[in-house]
């Protein structure tokens, strides 16, 4: 059943946009009524290529200065780039620069090429998720505590102080990943918030598993708000949208006219999605005087967000 409370949408714009693109998308975002900006934590692109890519949480401190309302977070910060005590203190100034309005989206790390490229060791599947495990720790230690220790495989604190706290009581911790049998069982454990590309059929499936990880920790799975990513592609040329169903997409998608997708946005917050993630990468450009993407932008927020209740 449908729930009475809001939905929320978030703007993902394309890490490999200069500054100022960012900024007009996520200025527009705001000012059309997206409720969060979302940025991927990458230094590289996955292919061997020289293409800028901005750093993320240094973009996060510019967009608080410049985008005044709106959410502000990771999706996700790779766990292996930052010990989590450095992690906790770039969290907590910034969510202080921004008057309160962080979530640190967590995730354990993937992109070996970043890896490689740094000399950031890369370890195991295994390895890298016992170290987002003990990150959640040592975040949390740090949030909640005057002075924290902790004595980990990976990491190791001795009276470890965070000043200054963070403005928000308590920064929202989203676990990104669908990882059935460890990461799904750390954001039960840990996660205030979870993220997980998919469609309604994944979702279902991803939720019921976080759902017993939670009855094997104890936690009343209503505590985790749960967010999907997917690609957009809104249009009311049905030639067009008769050739993305047909194509072999590689992430799930969102598909159709405004009915259409106001249906599919609606099954996702009856299922329990509290936040949808839209990237720009389906989005058209951002060249001159081209306003395909802000126009899209505001036709999903106004046409077919603004339809969901």
């Amino acid at each position: 059943m449908i729930t009475n409370e809001k939905m929320r949408f978030g703007f993902w714009p394309n890490p490999r946009s200069d500054y100022k693109s960012t900024r007009i998308l996520a200025q527009h975002a705001e000012t059309t009524g997206w409720d969060g900006i979302w940025l991927a934590d990458h230094f590289l692109p996955e292919e061997d290529a020289l293409i800028p890519v901005h750093e993320s949480w240094i973009t996060l401190a510019a967009l608080a200065r410049d985008i005044p309302r709106v959410r502000l977070g990771t999706l996700v910060t790779g766990n292996t780039y930052r010990h989590p005590a450095v992690l906790a203190n770039m969290v907590a100034t910034l969510d202080n620069l921004a008057d309160g309005r962080v979530v640190l989206g967590l995730g354990a790390g993937w992109q070996q090429n970043e890896h490689d490229a740094y000399g950031i060791e890369y370890g195991t599947v295994s390895s890298r998720l016992d170290m987002l495990e003990e990150a959640c720790q040592v975040l949390r230690g740090l949030f909640q505590n005057d002075y924290f220790n902790f004595d980990g495989q990976h990491y190791q604190l001795k009276n470890a102080p965070l000043e200054p706290k963070p403005q928000q009581a308590k920064i929202p911790l989203m676990i990104g990943g669908g990882g059935e049998q460890r990461t799904l069982k750390i954001a039960a454990q840990y996660a205030d918030e979870w993220n997980v590309w998919g469609d309604a059929q994944i979702l279902r499936h991803k939720m019921n598993i976080l759902d017993q990880h939670c009855e094997s920790a104890g936690r009343d799975p209503h505590e985790i708000e749960r967010s999907a990513v997917a690609l957009l592609f809104l249009s009311d040329n049905e030639k067009y949208l008769n050739k993305i169903r047909a194509a072999e997409l590689a992430s799930p998608a969102i598909i159709g006219n405004v009915n259409e997708v106001i249906e599919i946005v609606s099954t996702l917050k009856e299922i329990g999605v509290k936040e949808l993630i839209i990237p720009d990468f389906t989005l058209g450009t951002l060249i001159g005087a081209d306003t395909v993407k802000q126009d899209l932008m505001e036709k999903f927020i106004t046409e077919v967000a603004a339809k969901i209740s």
